[in-house]
């Protein structure tokens, strides 16, 4: 997915309020709350917390099919 920089924005500022995010991965949904952004070997990775569970994920921003910040 190319990101466009409305949706970059949105991203930023999910991660600064703590503020949840649903993405779509290999056709899945999933709710998190994300933690950072960083690069890893040229790829954009998403650092985010699972919001039941507490546990880690990392995700690359280029195998999201789309996400969506909820309000």
């Amino acid at each position: 997915m190319q990101f466009t920089h409305e949706q970059y924005n949105a991203l930023e500022g999910a991660i600064i309020r703590q503020q949840r995010i649903a993405i779509v991965r290999r056709g899945a949904e999933l709710v998190l709350i994300p933690r950072r952004l960083r690069t890893d070997g040229g790829r954009e990775v998403l650092e985010a917390t699972h919001p039941t569970t507490g546990d880690a994920l990392a995700v690359a921003l280029d195998d999201l099919q789309r996400f969506e910040v909820l309000r």
